[in-house]
């Protein structure tokens, strides 16, 4: 019986909200590049994905959320999600305050915020991880 090993990537993704709207980086690389995604990207080596989710939204959009703070919305691993390949992310939810200033930074062109009824298309399954907190009763009427 011979077993095939598949190459895994662990990322972290965050949504981040405030009053009907969610924080979106127009990503400058690709795949995908010049679309609106959330916040995320690579959990390095000895850091937890909530770290990481910490770290990627204020590299990102200069928003800074204590690790803590961070709610998981979930896990996302369809396979297909990524057109590199395998990527499994654990998406978070982060309150934001309104009055929060916003830079884009490192991989994000721009950032902005889009009210929830009005968004862009989203890049990878970004669209499914918005889903899912829609979907927990409650969570965007923080």
């Amino acid at each position: 019986m011979s077993e095939t090993f598949e190459t895994i990537r662990y990322t972290a993704d965050v949504v981040a909200i405030n009053t009907g709207r969610v924080l979106l980086i127009e990503r400058g690389w690709p795949p995908h590049e010049g679309a609106w995604a959330l916040p995320g990207g690579h959990v390095d080596a000895g850091e937890t994905s909530r770290a990481a989710a910490a770290r990627e939204l204020a590299e990102e959009t200069g928003v800074q959320v204590a690790a803590g703070d961070l709610r998981q919305i979930g896990v996302f691993d369809r396979p297909d999600r990524d057109p590199r390949g395998r990527y499994i992310t654990v998406a978070y939810l982060a309150a934001v305050p309104a009055d929060t200033p916003i830079v884009a930074g490192d991989d994000a062109r721009s950032a902005r915020w889009w009210p929830l009824s009005a968004l862009p298309p989203l890049a990878f399954d970004h669209a499914d991880i918005l889903h899912a907190v829609t979907a927990q009763s409650g969570l965007l009427n923080d």
